[in-house]
C-alpha cells in the first residue's frame, strides 16, 4: 500500500473542513489531523473495514480544534469542546441532523480508549490512528512505503512538543478531563519515544 492509494474525500464539506483546519491549526496539528485520516484509511483498507469517508476525514480535520486558543473551553474537555464546533460546522454545511450528531460522536469517541469497530467504524477509526500518531501504538503495522511517504509529505514539525504543551494545559485546568487522564498515565513518555519521530 503507497499513499496514492489513499484518496482524500472530494466534497465541499471536505474542501472547507480542510480550510477552517488550515486557518486555525498550526502546521504541525494539521499535519497530525491529515495524517490521523490517511493512518485510518490504511488501517481500514488492511484490515475491511467498511467507512464513510467524508465523515472520517471532517472528523479527523476538526478533531483538535477544542485544543487551539480560538475553541479552547475552559470548562470542557477539548473533545467534547471540538465535538461543538465539528456540530456546527456540519450544520453550516447542510448534513443532516443524524450526520451532525455523527461527526460530533466520532470526535469525541476518539478520546475513548477502544471504540467496537463493529459499532462505529469511524470512531473506531479515528482514536486508533490518532493513537498511532501521536504515541506511536500500532505503528509497526504501517507499511514502510507508506510511512516513509505520509511523513515526507505531512511531517510532525515538532507535534511531540506542541502536543505535551496541549495536554498539560488541559490537564492543569481540566482536572476531570481524558487528557488528565492521559498526562497521569505517562503520556509525554510515550509520546517522546514515538517510533513516528525516530
Amino acid at each position: 500500500m503507497r499513499l496514492d492509494d489513499l484518496v482524500l474525500p472530494e466534497s465541499a464539506a471536505s474542501s472547507a473542513a480542510l480550510e477552517v483546519a488550515s486557518t486555525y491549526c498550526s502546521p504541525a496539528l494539521l499535519n497530525h489531523s491529515i495524517r490521523s485520516y490517511l493512518w485510518a484509511a490504511a488501517h481500514a483498507t488492511a484490515n475491511g473495514i467498511a467507512f464513510d469517508p467524508e465523515l472520517l476525514y471532517v472528523a479527523s480535520l476538526l478533531h483538535d480544534l477544542g485544543l487551539v486558543p480560538a475553541f479552547d473551553s475552559h470548562t470542557l474537555p477539548f473533545e467534547e469542546a471540538g465535538g461543538h464546533v465539528a456540530w456546527v460546522f456540519a450544520t453550516a454545511a447542510g448534513w443532516p441532523a443524524e450526520r451532525r450528531k455523527r461527526v460530533s460522536e466520532v470526535i469525541v469517541r476518539h478520546m475513548w480508549s477502544a471504540v467496537d469497530v463493529s459499532k462505529d467504524p469511524e470512531s473506531h477509526l479515528l482514536e486508533h490512528s490518532t493513537s498511532l500518531d501521536i504515541s506511536g501504538r500500532g505503528a509497526h503495522e504501517l507499511p514502510e512505503g507508506l510511512r516513509a511517504e505520509v511523513l515526507e509529505r505531512y511531517p510532525r514539525a515538532g507535534l511531540a512538543e506542541e502536543f505535551v504543551t496541549c495536554f498539560k494545559s488541559q490537564a492543569t485546568r481540566k482536572p476531570g478531563s481524558a487528557a488528565a487522564s492521559a498526562i497521569g498515565a505517562g503520556i509525554a513518555e510515550r509520546i517522546a519515544s514515538n517510533p513516528l519521530d525516530c
